[in-house]
């Protein structure tokens, strides 16, 4: 039986090239502090953006770049798998295995394209496959300005299938006093539509009804 089964509290979290680390960094640290399992896909591109925003040189080993990862946010390490690009054995690759959630945070223009058009050229590919053919939750959350008009026709095409295209583009109503105020806002934004339970930002019209 697969741990997805075993454990219905399981995601997959992908990061790719496109600018926004620090989102995918706070999500992998929320999901895992909510008692998620989290299955981490990390293409190459985005350890290098993560190395150039925030300092955080990954390693291209898997083992080793988890246990980076699990000291620098201090979290279980029984909660997070690091897998390889091109590991076909893991269970993201199956629709009998895979979480039925999963999402691309930062997500580059690439992978857009590599979604839309139903590419499988390595795990982080498949598993987006994988969850859309499982009729699962798919959300990308998509860094780039501005759109070319093929950009906006891949998203359209998402989008026509279910897929959640969620921009990184922050709001202001909760007037953000820092960096982390603005990408805590987008990190409850994914929270709220994955389901989870999140106090990072409240939501329109509560305190403002108190206050």
């Amino acid at each position: 039986m697969s741990d997805s089964a075993l454990n219905p509290r399981t995601i997959t979290l992908a990061w790719t090239g496109a600018s926004g680390a620090p989102y995918g960094l706070r999500l992998l640290q929320q999901l895992i502090a909510a008692e998620y399992r989290v299955n981490l896909l990390i293409s190459s591109a985005a350890r290098v953006v993560l190395a150039t925003e925030h300092g955080l040189k990954l390693s291209g080993n898997p083992e080793k770049a988890k246990a980076q990862l699990v000291a620098h946010l201090e979290c279980d390490s029984a909660l997070l798998e690091v897998c390889g690009k091109d590991d076909w054995f893991s269970p993201v690759a199956s629709g009998s295995a895979a979480p039925k959630q999963m999402v691309i945070c930062p997500c580059s223009m690439g992978t857009v394209a590599s979604v839309a058009h139903g590419l499988s050229d390595n795990l982080l590919q498949r598993a987006a496959d994988v969850v859309q053919k499982e009729r699962g939750q798919l959300i990308m959350v998509v860094r780039e300005t501005p759109f070319s008009t093929q950009h906006l026709a891949n998203m359209h095409a998402l989008s026509q299938r279910g897929v959640t295209i969620m921009p990184a583009a922050p709001g202001f109503y909760h007037q953000p006093q820092s960096i982390d105020d603005l990408v805590d806002f987008m990190v409850a934004r994914i929270l709220d539509h994955l389901k989870i339970e999140q106090v990072l930002v409240p939501r329109w019209g509560y305190d403002q009804r108190s206050s």
